[in-house]
């Protein structure tokens, strides 16, 4: 597939949601299918469920950082981090976001609050035109484990227009980065993904 000059892909979560490995599925892929890529991650306090932010470039590039107002696709695996990535939004940004919440020790603790995810995402909708919300935790634990929520988001992603990495070499990097004792439900979950989009673009 030919691309523009790069794809910028941004991704963000929290601790323990499968943030760096999702990046290298892609990025593996990407190279798998003899596009250049390169990635760099941000460790917050991933231990304590701390922001973990992944950026990925695919194409004629050498630096990883997504530009402002350029991503071609965010994936968020905990929505109030959305709020993190809103500079990077342009009106061809395609944003695949979980709604099942983490609340921060923080909110907990009566330090800070929780955004209103609906007019947080109304807000974004003014940027562009392509977010969208996915539960993907419930999906995930219909398949079997709550562990796959960020598999079920990639396979959302890898159906968006102008994904540059082909379906089958993401499910060939798959194979080589997941266990094989969960890779049949990890392939179930990008499926129902990947199924999910066109049902919510119908």
């Amino acid at each position: 597939m030919s691309i523009k000059k790069s794809y910028q892909i941004y991704i963000i979560g929290v601790g323990g949601q499968g943030t760096i490995k999702t990046a290298t599925i892609i990025g593996e892929a990407a190279m798998a299918q003899g596009l250049n890529a390169v990635m760099s991650e941000v460790h917050g306090m991933a231990q304590r469920g701390g922001t973990v932010v992944t950026e990925l470039k695919i194409g004629d590039v050498q630096a990883p950082l997504v530009d402002k107002h350029s991503a071609d696709l965010l994936l968020v695996f905990e929505p109030s981090e959305l709020l993190r990535a809103q500079d990077l939004i342009g009106k061809n940004t395609h944003i695949i976001t979980s709604c099942s919440s983490i609340i921060p020790f923080t909110v907990s603790l009566g330090i800070s609050e929780y955004p209103d995810l609906d007019k947080m995402f109304e807000r974004l909708r003014a940027k562009t035109s392509h977010l969208f919300s996915i539960d993907a935790e419930r999906i995930a634990n219909e398949i079997g484990n709550i562990i796959v929520a960020n598999i079920v988001i990639l396979g959302m992603a890898a159906a968006t227009p102008r994904f540059p990495v082909k379906k089958e070499a993401i499910l060939a990097s798959m194979k080589q980065n997941l266990p094989a004792r969960s890779l049949d439900m990890n392939m179930k979950a990008f499926e129902t993904g990947y199924q999910e989009f066109f049902t919510i673009t119908r």
